[in-house]
């Protein structure tokens, strides 16, 4: 009986300092940035945890030296839309798929097969075509290039969602008269759900955080993102450490708060998907 007790303390002990370990590990970074956005200058070429002199000035020379919150918003703006663009296509696309055999082996091969090529291929012939469209260096334009990038990644992520669902009630939903397009839209959405939220959500963070097509399809103040707009805290001879890690906290912010936001109702959804 003792070592059976020595045994559960020892576990709960391990439990305890690999949750604690974790949790270093991940707040670390994040910790030191919010550290380094209180540092002067000397300060950060010190390389210290904790900044001798603590100074709020980073702050306010941070946001009124780069337009932040408007590049955060347009970064929120195309995120959220990119992804609508994404779901849109991707859900029916992955319905007719998997439930109604079209194209059931080229389809999953295509998409595998664009989003393992390098996106940097995609850069010219996309320029030249949101140049045609008269799209170019807009929030729009932006967004349906991610919209389409991600696609690959909804298809596969909804792909196990929608083949989970029995094959049983979509024959039920046809025989009592609904379309192809009414049974997806009625029976299969409610039941996939909470595979929709988190492949949403997920599109929206690689959208957020997207660098490459954002720093060649967006050069002004009015359609920049927050990832592009860190880059201008980098002069030619010196990097504003302090007012960069300023800005990426204040970056950080909103996809931070979506995926706290959706934490519950994915976990919820989930069981309450698999009830249904």
């Amino acid at each position: 009986m003792t070592d059976m007790i020595q045994d559960t303390q020892r576990d709960k002990v391990l439990r305890i300092a690999f949750l604690v370990a974790m949790i270093v590990f991940f707040a670390l970074p994040i910790v030191y940035m919010a550290a380094t956005s209180f540092k002067t200058p000397d300060d950060v070429l010190q390389g210290r945890l904790l900044p001798d002199e603590v100074t709020l000035a980073n702050y306010p020379n941070a946001f009124s030296h780069v337009p932040v919150m408007r590049m955060i918003v347009n970064s929120v703006a195309a995120s959220l839309l990119s992804a609508t663009i994404t779901l849109v296509i991707a859900v029916p696309a992955t319905y007719a798929t998997i439930k109604l055999k079209a194209f059931a082996r080229t389809v999953p091969n295509i998409t595998l097969a664009s989003y393992a090529a390098p996106p940097i291929i995609a850069l010219v012939p996309l320029f030249y075509l949101l140049q045609s469209a008269r799209l170019m260096d807009s929030v729009l334009g932006l967004a349906l290039v991610h919209g389409l990038m991600n696609l690959p990644v909804a298809f596969w992520l909804l792909r196990s969602f929608v083949a989970d669902i029995p094959e049983d009630i979509d024959e039920a939903a046809w025989i009592d008269g609904a379309g192809y397009f009414r049974t997806m839209i009625v029976v299969i959405l409610p039941l996939i759900f909470p595979g929709i939220l988190a492949t949403g959500l997920i599109c929206i963070i690689l959208s957020y955080n997207e660098f490459l097509f954002a720093s060649a399809l967006t050069f002004s103040e009015s359609s920049r993102t927050i990832t592009v707009g860190m880059s201008l805290f980098q002069g030619e001879r010196l990097v504003n450490f302090g007012q960069m890690a300023a800005a990426s906290l204040a970056g950080m912010a909103p996809i931070y708060l979506i995926a706290l936001m959706f934490q519950r109702h994915l976990v919820g959804g989930l069981t309450h998907g698999s009830i249904k």
